[in-house]
C-alpha cells in the first residue's frame, strides 16, 4: 500500500470518527426525548399556539392592565415647535442635534418656526466619512486583509448613523443652512440604494489603493489618488442629493410672517449668527454603562466622522448623576442630545415606553431576568437611537417620574411627534446624554482632564444611532 492511500484512509477515517467525539455536546436521541416530555401540550398551550400562529407577539403579549390614559403633564418642559421627520434613513443622531440648536435659535430670534437643513450636513458627513475610510486604508496599507482594523474599515466603510461628535465635528468645519436652502431629496430621505453604491465603490477604491501600495507607490502618491477618489464619490453625493451652496441669501421673519432681515450668507457665517455655540469645546457626552467602571473617562478609537476631528469621548456615570443634569438643563429650558434603546418596550402607537407595556412571561411561561449590566454584555441591549431629551415631570420630592424627547420619525409617530418615558424605562434604556458643562458639576468635568481610556473601534457598545 503507497503512503498516499494509507494517508487517505487514516484521514477519512479521522473524519468518520470526529462527529462521535463530539457527540457528549450533542443533542441525542434521549435528550430530545427528554425535552419533548417537558412540553405537556396543555389545552392553554395549544390555544396560545393558535393564538400565536396569526398575531403578531406584542399584541397578545401588550399589558391591558397598562393601557389606561397616561398623564402628559410635565412639571419641566422646554417648549419646541415642529416635528421632523428623517424617514428612511439612519440620521437620527443629525436631526437631534439639529432640533437642539433649532430651539434655541428660536427662541433666541423669536421665530415662529425655523428648520436647520439635515441635507446639507449630511453631504459634508459622507464626504467625510468616504474620506476617513480611503484615510485609514493608506494608513494601513501594509497590515494584511485579515488584519482586525483592515477588517473592520472593509465591513464599514460608510454609514448614515453616528452620534454627537459628528455634529459638531461636521458642522463646526462646514456650517449650516436653513431647510429650504438646501431641501431633502429622495435620497436624503431614502438612503439605503445611495449608501449600498457609494460603499460598493468605495470598497473598490480601497482594494485599489492597496494595491498601488503594494507595487511601492509612496503615501503621496496614494493621497494624490485618493483625491481623485473622492471626487468620484462626490459626484454621486451630488446626483443624489444636491450640491450644498457656496453662499446664499436668506430672508428671516417674525411670528407674523414679516421680514425681518434679508442677508447673503456662506453657511459658516450663518452658523456664526444662527448658533454660535462651540459644539465640541462647550458639550460633553455622558454614558451609563453598567459593565464598565464608572467616573472613568472613555475614548472609542476611529470613532469619528471625519478623519482629522474627535474621538468619540465620554464620561461613564451612574444613572443618579445622569438625571441630575439632565433635570438642571431642563429647568434651564435646555434641550439634550439623548440616545437610547428605543425598540424595547415601545408602544408606539401611544408613544409610550414601559417596561409593564408587555407581559412576555406570562405569554410565553418564562421569566426574562437579566438587568441592564447583563443585557448590554451579552449584546441583548444597547444605544440604537437618538432623540431630544426636553422635558420631565418631577414629584413633590424632586423625583422624576417620567421623561419626553422629541422625536424625528413625523408628527404622526407617538405622542404628537414625542416619546414619553417611565422614569424606570428611563434607567433600563436610557445610554447616552450630551448636556452642557454649565450643567455638569464640577468633579464630573475634571474627570476630562485624564487620560481617557481606549476602546476600540469594533467594541459592540458603540455601534452608530440610527
Amino acid at each position: 500500500m503507497s503512503k498516499r492511500i494509507l494517508f487517505t484512509l487514516l484521514a477519512g477515517a479521522a473524519f468518520l470518527c470526529a462527529p462521535a467525539q463530539q457527540q457528549d455536546g450533542g443533542i441525542s436521541p434521549e435528550m430530545l426525548q427528554q425535552i419533548r416530555q417537558s412540553y405537556r401540550n396543555t389545552p392553554q398551550d395549544k390555544a396560545l399556539r393558535n393564538a400565536l400562529a396569526g398575531t403578531p407577539i406584542n399584541t397578545l403579549a401588550r399589558n391591558q392592565e397598562n393601557l389606561p390614559a397616561y398623564d402628559t403633564h410635565f412639571s419641566h418642559r422646554v417648549e419646541s415647535k415642529g416635528i421632523t421627520d428623517q424617514k428612511s434613513s439612519g440620521r437620527c443622531w443629525l436631526f437631534t442635534g439639529l432640533n437642539v440648536m433649532r430651539a434655541e435659535a428660536m427662541a433666541r430670534f423669536g421665530m415662529p418656526e425655523f428648520t436647520f437643513s439635515p441635507n446639507f450636513c449630511f453631504f459634508y458627513d459622507q464626504l467625510e466619512k468616504a474620506n476617513l475610510f480611503l484615510q485609514g486604508v493608506i494608513d494601513t496599507r501594509e497590515r494584511p486583509m485579515d488584519d482586525r482594523m483592515v477588517e473592520w474599515l472593509f465591513r464599514n466603510p460608510l454609514s448614515d448613523g453616528g452620534q454627537f461628535t459628528g455634529i459638531s465635528d461636521i458642522i463646526g468645519k462646514y456650517g449650516v443652512v436653513p431647510q429650504e436652502v438646501m431641501p431633502e431629496t429622495y435620497s436624503s430621505d431614502n438612503t439605503a440604494q445611495m449608501a449600498y453604491l457609494i460603499k460598493l465603490k468605495l470598497r473598490e477604491q480601497g482594494l485599489a489603493l492597496r494595491g498601488q501600495a503594494a507595487k511601492g507607490a509612496s503615501e503621496a502618491a496614494l493621497r494624490e489618488e485618493k483625491a481623485r477618489m473622492l471626487a468620484t464619490v462626490y459626484r454621486m453625493l451630488a446626483l443624489s442629493l444636491g450640491e450644498p451652496p457656496a453662499q446664499f441669501t436668506w430672508t428671516r421673519r417674525d411670528k407674523d410672517g414679516k421680514p425681518v432681515s434679508t442677508k447673503t450668507y456662506t453657511p459658516l457665517s450663518f452658523y456664526e449668527e444662527y448658533v454660535g455655540d462651540d459644539l465640541a469645546g462647550n458639550y460633553v457626552m455622558l454614558m451609563n454603562d453598567p459593565t464598565r467602571e464608572y467616573y472613568a473617562c472613555y475614548e472609542i478609537d476611529y470613532d469619528r466622522h471625519r478623519y482629522d476631528g474627535h474621538n468619540w469621548t465620554y464620561i461613564n456615570l451612574p444613572m443618579d448623576d445622569i438625571k441630575q443634569i439632565a433635570i438642571a438643563s431642563i429647568k434651564d429650558s435646555t434641550m439634550m442630545y439623548f440616545s437610547c434603546d428605543v425598540g424595547k418596550c415601545l408602544d408606539l402607537k401611544r408613544g409610550w415606553l414601559d417596561t409593564d407595556n408587555y407581559d412576555y412571561a406570562s405569554l410565553m411561561g418564562v421569566t426574562f431576568g437579566m438587568d441592564k449590566r447583563q443585557r448590554v454584555q451579552t449584546f441583548a441591549s444597547g444605544s440604537s437611537h437618538a432623540m431630544t431629551l426636553m422635558a420631565v415631570d418631577l414629584d413633590g420630592d424632586g423625583k422624576p417620574k417620567k421623561w419626553m424627547v422629541e422625536n424625528s420619525w413625523g408628527a404622526d409617530a407617538g405622542y404628537q411627534g414625542h416619546l414619553i418615558m417611565t422614569d424606570r424605562w428611563f434607567e433600563e434604556y436610557m445610554f447616552r446624554l450630551v448636556a452642557r458643562k454649565d450643567y455638569v458639576p464640577d468633579r464630573i468635568l475634571r474627570i476630562l482632564e485624564e487620560e481617557p481610556i481606549r476602546l476600540p473601534a469594533w467594541d459592540p457598545m458603540f455601534a452608530d444611532e440610527l
